[in-house]
């Protein structure tokens, strides 16, 4: 009985509770289509279930819980989101054939999260069960927040990175604090490492530090063939991150590279002309400065064949990197803007509710909003403040690192420092590959990243705390 009542089957109790009623119970909460579900309905058979909504009802405004079903891959987008999307597009003919209920998807990603919530209190309860209960706590408070979970209702790949990013990291450290760890872990680790790169393209440099770890991992002393095993999913990762980078769709990259360039660099330019040219562009293009991909009426439209010659052809995200080197400036102004919309969990313009509901266009759902209204409304949106957040986070980390002298310490060790860097890398990655377009959106990875790093520092203190309290209790 006592097994059954543990910290971790608490907390999983709980955040199965606030899944069933935030996402099951209460009107239907999801997020409203930008144009980004069309990627991956046409890759897994699914199309819009209302033909004759207008334009207006279709994007930013209503969330859609029915699709109807179309035939797969009529399209295909590279993404591991294909995996856990048709599965259930699969088997809800058995439930309701007429349509696909995106609930079903919302069920896979909650599985997911409630497994990963289970595993990174298990690894805090180790030493102590209230350790292991606040820092579950604080898992619901932050990863819990409607502003995560209404993405699960949604098409977009951001539940994806969520779920992949928190198990990577759970098993990671489990594997890091076990004795003797399993060959079976560690294949574990090496799956939902796989589905983190290759959720977004943008995650997918994100594999080649993962490769070091598990090459730091080949130093255990873990089952089976544990060594030749790490090995190869170290190279195996590195591989799949190049291929799923080069796997990039022509048309994403053409838009990457169009928003970086004139909703990045000339936006807001001092000398538009100049930056061109250091470019190796034609001045002529200045008229596009500060416009997006998607914006209508631009003097020279985004898909004309002229830009193919004298942008594309011309011009690569190399290019950008080496302008900002030249120019660190600009790359700290473009920074400052980042931090300014660093702390938006969620799309603001995107409405959470259907229409049938009566709710206003774009409303948002503010039910178990705590956590993403505090960073909103509260947390310093500035490059100094995140600056200081990642100053007191590695000298905690450092701190525990350099004091540890087990093998198993300073590879869990690594792992979190390797958190802190995949924001960092998440926080530059829409600076340099998408200018300032939806920006808000683009560091959403950031955000888990953030989240975490700050789950974790509350975990450190409460184990800290509760080795004092116990010290002076004796």
């Amino acid at each position: 009985m006592k097994r059954l009542f543990n910290a971790e089957n608490l907390i999983a109790l709980a955040g199965c509770g606030l899944i069933f009623y935030l996402l099951f119970v209460q009107p239907f909460v999801g997020v409203a289509d930008n144009g980004d579900f069309k990627r991956m309905m046409n890759t897994v058979g699914l199309d819009y279930y209302n033909t004759a909504e207008s334009y207006a009802d279709r994007f930013f405004s209503f969330s859609h819980s029915r699709f109807s079903y179309e035939n797969l891959f009529k399209g295909f987008y590279p993404s591991s989101q294909i995996v856990l999307v048709l599965v259930p597009r699969l088997l809800s003919g058995l439930v309701h054939g007429s349509y696909f209920d995106i609930r079903l998807l919302a069920a896979v990603y909650a599985l997911l999260l409630l497994a990963a919530t289970w595993l990174i209190v298990k690894v805090g309860a180790r030493r102590s069960c209230i350790t292991g209960l606040l820092l579950g706590a604080g898992m619901l408070v932050v990863f819990y927040d409607i502003g995560y979970l209404a993405y699960f209702n949604s098409l977009y790949g951001e539940p994806v990175s969520l779920v992949s990013m928190l198990l990577t990291f759970a098993l990671g450290l489990r594997l890091a604090g076990q004795e003797r760890p399993t060959a079976g872990g560690l294949k574990l680790f090496f799956t939902a490492v796989l589905f983190l790169i290759c959720s977004k393209i943008q995650n997918a440099p994100v594999g080649i530090a993962f490769s070091l770890i598990f090459l730091r991992l080949m130093t255990l002393n873990g089952t089976g063939n544990w060594r030749r095993l790490a090995g190869r999913f170290a190279i195996a990762v590195c591989l799949v991150s190049v291929i799923m980078y080069m796997a990039a769709p022509k048309e994403l990259k053409h838009i990457n590279l169009y928003q970086t360039v004139f909703f990045g660099i000339l936006n807001e330019s001092p000398d538009v002309q100049g930056d061109l040219r250091e470019l190796g562009l034609p001045e002529k293009l200045e008229v596009l400065a500060g416009t997006n991909y998607f914006q209508a009426g631009t003097a020279i439209r985004q898909d004309d064949p002229s830009l193919q010659a004298d942008f594309y052809d011309r011009v690569s995200h190399k290019d950008v990197l080496f302008f900002y080197i030249k120019h660190p400036s600009r790359l700290v102004d473009g920074m400052k803007y980042a931090a300014r919309n660093s702390m938006d969990l969620r799309p603001y313009y995107l409405g959470n509710y259907e229409k049938s509901l009566g709710k206003p266009e774009k409303a948002l759902a503010y039910t178990y909003s705590t956590w993403s209204q505090f960073k909103r409304e509260v947390l310093p949106h500035s490059l100094g403040f995140l600056a200081f957040f990642y100053l007191i986070y590695y000298a905690g980390v450092l701190f525990e690192y350099f004091r540890s002298r087990d093998l198993r310490g300073r590879i869990a060790g690594e792992l979190l420092m390797l958190l802190g860097l995949i924001g960092l890398f998440s926080f530059l990655v829409p600076i340099l590959g998408d200018g300032r377009a939806d920006i808000g959106k683009h560091l959403f990875l950031f955000n888990v990243s953030f989240d975490m790093m700050a789950v974790a520092m509350f975990g450190w203190t409460v184990h800290r705390l509760v080795r004092i309290v116990k010290h002076f209790a004796r």
